[in-house]
């Protein structure tokens, strides 16, 4: 593989994982090897699965099926990143699920059926209007989870032939996922980082329990790292002064820093969605583009927030967008490209390149936030692809990814003293080499 040689910690871990995947994932199907940022998680991956002869499963469609390894992730964009280190990776929602989507003529049927219970209602009193309002209430929310796309186990997957299944940013899979993975009964290898954000609602599956391995030694070249200092700092609740901590790493007040110096800082995180529309409209602002709700060409930074299979488009990647028109009442078109500068692009019926439209909503959010906007338009937004502003995003999408310089906007996110580490850790680890805590 290389000259690298594992520490005693790792080269540990390595044979722990060695012996668990050859005679023990009959009685624990679930291995969970865990470490902090900068403990080399990675490392003894790559290592363990090398001594193991193992490598990346070749599906039936991709010639004869050879059993080996897939790997997961929990966001579209972690499973970009490792797939450029040279790890083929892929959603765990693209693994194991497939998409089921109710018909618009089963919406309208639905729709209907509450319009009728509404009329019905309007005829009684007392405790009966009581129960049938109920009723009703239980039926639109019903309607809504129509307008939203589904996922049903899907038994044919990849994951069923697979000798092993990997995830990797694993603090995010919840319960109902967790236990979808677990019954195709297969043995899984689980990375991950205790001190980084749960899923939204509830706790993370894997690793609310104890792990199999826990690398808490940091390598001295990480070691020798501000940014790991300080995220050790915030996730063992130490508080970090301000100051600057070498030539790359600072923490300073929030008017310190000019939202036109943001504009050359890297990669703006915050916790809130409120924060996030009052900073893309600050550097919007400050770069000259504000005075629309609208993108208004390549200078925008712009994020993909749905996955598309057919167009190669994926949650959390940045995009270029370029001779915008505007459509209409719900989309605009543009030529679009990739963070690699692909053009992303669907094709008209005689094969010729077409352009992008892209669902106005959630840009329209950053000057009048309407939460029944996405409820309302489901018919045409099913249809478009989703992207916003990106200038800031939340440390719950920017989880997985990783950028040269990061500017963390510290908002106060966190019910409670755990959270707010949890937070602060996720959102400093995501910087490579400069970070700018603000508070």
């Amino acid at each position: 593989m290389s000259d690298f040689v594992p520490s005693a910690a790792q080269a540990a871990a390595i044979a722990e994982v060695r012996d668990w995947f050859e005679n023990r994932t009959e009685e624990q199907q679930v291995f969970r090897l865990f470490g902090y940022a900068g403990s080399g998680k990675s490392t003894v991956l790559k290592f363990a699965l090398d001594d193991l002869g193992l490598s990346p499963h070749r599906s039936a469609k991709d010639g004869r099926c050879v059993p080996g390894v897939v790997t997961a992730t929990f966001t579209g964009k972690a499973a970009l990143v490792l797939s450029r280190k040279g790890t083929p990776a892929r959603t765990i929602h693209s693994l194991i699920y497939s998409v089921i989507e109710a018909t618009e003529e089963e919406i309208a049927a639905a729709a209907a059926k509450v319009q009728e219970a509404e009329t019905a209602a309007r005829k009684l009193t007392g405790f009966d209007r009581t129960a049938a309002e109920a009723g009703i209430e239980a039926m639109r929310q019903a309607l809504s989870s129509m307008k939203h796309p589904r996922f049903a186990l899907n038994p044919q997957s990849d994951a069923a032939d697979a000798r092993l299944i990997v995830l990797d940013e694993v603090s995010m899979v919840g319960e109902e996922m967790a236990r979808d993975l677990m019954s195709l009964r297969k043995p899984i290898l689980v990375l991950g980082d205790p001190g980084q954000l749960p899923p939204i609602k509830g706790e993370g599956a894997f690793t609310r329990d104890a792990p199999d391995v826990m690398l808490t030694e940091i390598h001295r070249q990480a070691a020798e790292s501000a940014i790991i200092r300080l995220a050790t700092m915030a996730r063992m609740g130490e508080p970090i002064g301000f100051g600057v901590y070498d030539a790359h790493v600072a923490k300073l007040r929030k008017g310190d820093i000019t939202p036109d110096q943001a504009l050359r800082g890297g990669q703006l995180i915050c916790g809130l969605n409120a924060t996030r529309f009052q900073l893309n409209n600050a550097m919007r602002a400050a770069a000259g583009l504000g005075g629309t709700y609208l993108p208004t060409g390549g200078a925008e930074k712009i994020i993909c927030l749905k996955n598309d299979n057919s167009l190669g488009l994926i949650n959390g990647m940045f995009l270029t967008l370029e001779d915008i028109v505007d459509e209409g009442s719900l989309y605009f078109s543009a030529v679009v490209h990739d963070e690699d500068g692909r053009r992303v692009t669907p094709f008209d019926s005689d094969g010729r390149p077409g352009r992008l439209r892209i669902y106005k909503g959630h840009f329209e959010d950053h000057v009048a936030y309407d939460a029944k906007r996405h409820d309302r338009d489901w018919r045409e937004k099913r249809k478009l692809t989703e992207a916003t502003f990106g200038w800031a995003i939340t440390a719950h999408k920017a989880q997985g990814s990783q950028w040269e310089n990061v500017i963390v906007w510290d908002d106060g996110l966190g019910r409670s003293e755990i959270d707010r580490r949890r937070w602060l850790y996720t959102a400093i680890t995501r910087a490579e080499r400069g970070l700018v805590l603000l508070a």
